[in-house]
């Protein structure tokens, strides 16, 4: 039985794309191979029937649907439970104080270590230091160095996309370290077959083409540019629907910058795939993505995409083919884009046709498997596979 003691910040399975990723691991482990201890800030007193440590946890002040664990009030617990269970191998989500705990722990006592870059906050700085422009550099100067520090001290860290891998080579991180294991899809649950105009036109009360955003509603995710396009098309009066579906710190001042969009709120990924599938075309502007898991849901749901250059989503798209790419910050560009595709059905089609054959590659079972395997080569355990070749 290997042992994997599992630290993350928030345990809850339908929170962002991170935690998403997360569960399908979580949801797939084969309890006779494995037994997994989570140590967590935010989540479920018991996480299933998995051993579980809930620890203290406080607000981000700048991001309230967000908390960090503080491993130093519960340290005392962690150390007897961690010295009860004896991993042989650590899995550490997110370089916060409870990860630089984790690594600490793991270089102490000779444990291998697995990450995965989830979230690249590198490029969040920009938008949470526009009002003290002047601290941006030296910030982002010490947050590369950390960051830096953080995996090159990882023996494993999986990364969603080549822009993201191309980026943590540059500032520094060991190429060796990283691992490119770009993320899966339900394609039986977001498919062009959960189309419902009923559905959709019961939100709209029209039947005009509809341009779909989701995400998060953070100033991060480019909303800046999102309300821009929205205003362009509106003075073009371009006769089409906006619908956004997310939840957010911003989502009142989108709400007033984009006053007859139809903003959904947070809704259940059966009620998204519907959405996904009765939509004209998907909008995604950000470029803080590590992978972008909407904008692959999108296209397995048949929606031509229009996204920015720049970020791990840009990496599904090519340009002209299965989607389009705009210059991040380019208004004109993407509402040309969306006229183009509003106006010509032949083009849709096409690029639907091309976006469903790309998303069948992403399987998340054959990821999950990849996980577990390097898991069990971490802890010098053969895996099922590398057994079966030795008594070939």
């Amino acid at each position: 039985m290997i042992k994997v003691a599992f630290f993350a910040e928030m345990m809850i399975e339908d929170f962002d794309g991170a935690s998403r990723t997360m569960f399908q691991l979580i949801n797939r482990i084969d309890t006779s191979r494995f037994e997994f201890f989570f140590i967590y800030g935010t989540g479920p007193e018991q996480l299933d029937s998995f051993k579980s440590l809930r620890i203290p946890a406080f607000h981000i002040p700048f991001n309230r649907n967000y908390t960090l664990a503080v491993p130093a009030i519960a340290q005392k617990s962690i150390r007897k439970q961690l010295k009860e269970f004896q991993p042989d191998v650590i899995h550490i989500a997110t370089p916060s104080m409870l990860g630089n705990y984790a690594l600490q722990y793991a270089k102490k006592n000779e444990i291998p270590t697995i990450s995965i870059y989830h979230t690249h906050f590198i490029s969040y700085i920009d938008y949470y230091l526009k009002k003290t422009p002047f601290l941006i550099t030296p910030t982002k100067k010490q947050f590369i160095k950390q960051t830096v520090r953080f995996y090159n001290k990882c023996s494993k860290v999986y990364i969603p996309s080549k822009t993201i891998q191309k980026e943590l080579t540059s500032i520094g991180i060991n190429p060796e370290r990283l691992t490119l294991w770009q993320r899966g899809i339900d394609t039986q649950l977001f498919s062009p077959r959960k189309k419902d105009l009923k559905y959709i036109r019961k939100i709209t009360q029209n039947k005009k083409p509809n341009i779909l955003f989701v995400s998060r509603l953070e100033w991060e995710k480019n909303l800046t540019t999102l309300i821009a396009i929205y205003q362009h098309c509106r003075a073009l009066a371009l006769d089409c629907n906006f619908i956004i579906v997310g939840d957010g710190t911003a989502k009142a001042a989108c709400m007033q910058q984009m006053s007859d969009a139809h903003f959904l709120g947070k809704r259940s990924h059966k009620e998204l795939a519907k959405i996904y599938a009765s939509a004209t075309l998907f909008l995604f502007p950000s470029i803080t993505e590590t992978y972008g898991n909407v904008v692959i849901e999108a296209m397995a749901s048949g929606l031509p995409c229009i996204t920015a250059d720049q970020g791990g989503s840009s990496d599904f798209i090519q340009d002209e083919i299965n989607g389009f790419k705009c210059k991040a910050q380019d208004t004109f560009e993407y509402v040309f884009r969306i006229q183009q595709l509003i106006d010509d059905q032949g083009l849709r089609k096409k690029i639907k046709k091309s976006a469903l054959k790309y998303s069948k590659q992403y399987n998340w079972q054959h990821l999950a498997n990849t996980y577990f395997d390097d898991l069990s080569e971490s802890a010098g355990v053969l895996t099922p596979s590398q057994k079966k070749y030795q008594s070939a």
